[in-house]
């Protein structure tokens, strides 16, 4: 609950503090005094925007701070999922500065704006006139719907196995996105594999090939150099080996002569043995080369295929050739693998659709067995507000699974006997929109949770004994939920455990609003005004007085 609220420079208001009662407190004041603007404080506790326009004086800054009693609302989960420190008195904080610039605080630390709205909606519940717009909307009356039923075990669950489907939906929406890109791509992919396929490249034959193709190109030349090379080296009277042999037996006798000319026959004798070899191996040349024009033509049209494909690939070499027949032999494969996929993202698809439905199914059934239930407590309600005709109707339609279930819920509702029940926008008036909200929140009241309730004119459009009963009501939701109400009826703000008045303050060259906790001689003079005017009679404070003692 609201242990303490704090404002200063925002709108009419230098400085305000106020310590609202822990049942029920009442705040009154004349038209434009400054009520709702303290309304507007608390929604920046509540994290509702502003800007530099709400600054009283332009050159400091806004501060709003609201101290709240938080021990027995288990947010403990919740500030550890926030990072925040923990504490049974919270200390919630807004500063607007004359920059613009807007900073939330919780316990003195930092808080998205986001993360406090989440948190605000924990702690207080603010109705006002806008909220008579949101009790028409549907996601809201589903709220409400779900709220009377207690389907939180339920919704949990459905919206498991919902994200579970919406999963598998989208899954399977890639696959089979991907599965008609590849398809597109098969033929094409599969006829590029077949072409690369059918000449079964073996890596480095491209070189091997082209060397072949020199040698067979110019076989017959090569011979007749070969021979012409051997006949030099073999030649019987001329050859280079015959001469050889001379110098060979001359340098025998040089190193008989002299030992140190041994060195040259050495290396002569290397030189020779190489020559030898040298000799050998071109006879062996010569035996391989083959003047073979059908050889020739196979590889030159080998060769042609592969710098055809190279080109037609813009690659270079064997090897890309062979890493670009994998590439599309992996495409071609995952036709097959991505169909499999498919296959199975449908089974699974279909099992979590099924799951979905049945859970939506238990989500609804819950719902719709309240609704007889929840129409006779609401009508009850309204009955004891005034509204001796009214009805109200629950009535539901299916829709396409959406994050709430299946359901759309609409509250329909007639005010006077004999006309038909109609959707709330249609037919109830501003008067009968507050009785209504105000019965709502008050079935609901230990249902949702809502440890502070703050109604701003909820009385709008009521008096005498509907007041009256609104105002029991009420007292009845402070003996476990703290109630903060903005009233203009006498008889409603004499109920309040706590009176805080709100006025303005001429004084400075600003006028400004203030409020003061009212003594019990001040409350009965301010009663008394509500009642009769500025200057009540005897009889307004004795009517003031005897709705105090009542």
């Amino acid at each position: 609950m609201l242990t303490s609220l704090k404002i200063s420079n925002y709108a009419l208001i230098d400085h305000l503090a106020m310590q609202p009662s822990a049942g029920l407190s009442m705040i009154t004041g004349e038209t434009g005094s400054g009520k709702s603007i303290m309304l507007g404080a608390v929604g920046l506790l509540l994290g509702n925007r502003a800007d530099t326009k709400v600054l009283l004086h332009e050159e400091k800054k806004c501060v709003v701070e609201g101290i709240f009693d938080i021990r027995s609302y288990g947010l403990q989960e919740y500030f550890e999922e926030l990072e925040l420190d923990y504490e049974e008195s919270c200390i919630i904080r807004r500063e607007i500065s004359p920059n613009g610039k807007s900073r939330s605080f919780v316990n003195d630390t930092p808080i998205l704006l986001d993360h406090l709205k989440t948190l605000g909606e924990k702690l207080m519940d603010v109705h006002s006139q806008h909220d008579t717009l949101l009790l028409g909307e549907g996601d809201f009356q589903l709220g409400l719907v779900d709220a009377f039923a207690q389907t939180g075990v339920e919704q949990t669950a459905y919206q498991l196995v919902f994200n579970e489907f919406k999963s598998s939906k989208k899954r399977l929406e890639e696959l089979t996105g991907q599965s008609n890109r590849l398809k597109k791509e098969f033929d094409f992919n599969q006829f590029q594999l077949n072409e690369l396929s059918s000449l079964s490249l073996v890596a480095g034959e491209q070189e091997e090939l082209e060397a072949s193709q020199q040698i067979l190109e110019n076989a017959e030349d090569i011979k007749v150099k070969i021979r012409e090379i051997l006949s030099l080296f073999q030649d019987e009277q001329f050859g280079v080996l015959q001469g050889m042999g001379h110098i060979q037996s001359s340098l025998q006798g040089l190193e008989r002569l002299a030992q140190a000319f041994g060195s040259y026959r050495q290396r002569f004798q290397e030189a020779l043995i190489e020559l030898n070899d040298l000799a050998e191996s071109l006879g062996d040349e010569d035996s391989a080369v083959e003047v073979d024009v059908e050889k020739l033509e196979r590889t030159r049209e080998r060769l042609s295929k592969i710098y055809l494909l190279q080109k037609k690939h813009g690659l270079q070499t064997v090897k890309e050739l062979m890493a670009f027949e994998s590439h599309l032999a992996d495409q071609v494969f995952q036709v097959q693998q991505v169909a499999d996929q498919l296959l199975a993202a449908k089974r699974v698809q279909l099992e979590n659709e099924k799951a979905m439905l049945q859970a939506s199914e238990v989500l609804s059934q819950k719902r719709k067995a309240c609704f007889p239930s929840f129409e006779r407590a609401l009508e009850e309600l309204l009955h004891e507000l005034g509204m001796e005709n009214a009805r109200i109707r629950l009535e539901r339609q299916s829709l396409d699974p959406h994050p709430s279930g299946v359901d759309r819920v609409e509250l329909l509702f007639s005010a006077n006997k004999g006309m038909p029940l109609l959707p709330l926008k249609k037919v109830a008036s501003g008067g009968e929109f507050s009785r209504l909200l105000f019965a709502i929140k008050y079935m609901m009241a230990d249902k949702m949770a809502l440890p502070t309730l703050i109604f701003d004119e909820i009385d709008s459009g009521i008096s005498g004994e509907v007041a009256l009963q609104m105002v029991r009501m009420m007292q009845v939701i402070a003996q476990n939920h703290q109630v903060i109400c903005i009233t203009h009826l006498p008889q409603m703000a004499a109920k309040g455990d706590l009176h805080f008045f709100v006025y303005k303050d001429h004084s400075a060259e600003k006028t400004i609003s203030k409020v003061k906790q009212l003594t019990a001689e001040e409350r009965v003079h301010e009663l008394a005004k509500m009642i009769a005017g500025d200057n009540p009679s005897l009889a307004a404070k004795a009517s003031a007085k005897e709705l105090l003692m009542n």
